[in-house]
């Protein structure tokens, strides 16, 4: 039986991480074994730079802290040894870096996820790795919104090129009438001879 400072330190591991997967937006689990040292030096610096945390935690602190966090779907994955990707600020990125890894390194396995609180599979993962991330979708919204723009403004300044030229036409067509009545008086005003 362990001790009373052993319990403790797990139960601070599984209310630590319990947090965390409470406030993830995506999580991946993976099976680790049989990557190179090198191999998981290349992963772990991906996923960190893509400011998603990675690490290796027993499947029973993983369990724990899923009961805690409503998320013991999660729990059917939690076979073998596991590791957890976790990221708070995009839904997304995990599953992009993870998928592209898996890929190259044969030996890294996805086991499921969860992505804005939905369990998913490993076809889910890698699903979710094809989708375009936020930014890449916010960019797609914002170079579509300026190409109408560009032709709304395109389009205004038209009508406004047209408006002028015809404000010039009848600036001149008054001046004109004007003229003729200017005229058509002088020659009434004049005495017969």
């Amino acid at each position: 039986m362990p001790n009373e400072k052993t319990l403790n330190q797990k139960k601070a591991q599984v209310e630590e991480l319990a947090q965390k997967l409470k406030e993830a937006q995506s999580i991946v689990l993976t099976d680790y074994r049989g990557l190179t040292v090198d191999q998981d030096t290349k992963l772990r610096k991906a996923l960190r730079e893509a400011n998603v945390e990675y690490k290796v935690i027993k499947n029973s602190i993983i369990n724990f802290a899923t009961k805690e966090s409503n998320l013991e779907g999660l729990s059917e994955y939690l076979t073998g040894p596991t590791a957890i990707a976790i990221s708070t600020t995009d839904a997304v990125e995990p599953s992009k870096v993870i998928a592209k890894f898996a890929k190259e390194f044969k030996k890294l396995e996805i086991k499921g996820g969860m992505v804005e609180g939905r369990i998913i599979d490993v076809d889910g993962v890698k699903e979710l790795a094809e989708t375009p991330s936020k930014e890449e979708l916010l960019g797609r919204l914002i170079g579509s919104l300026q190409g109408s723009l560009y032709g709304i403004a395109a389009a205004i300044n038209a009508i406004a090129d047209k408006m002028e030229q015809e404000s010039g036409e009848e600036a001149v067509a008054p001046a004109e009438a004007k003229a003729d009545a200017e005229a058509e008086v002088k020659e009434e005003a004049k005495p017969e001879a």
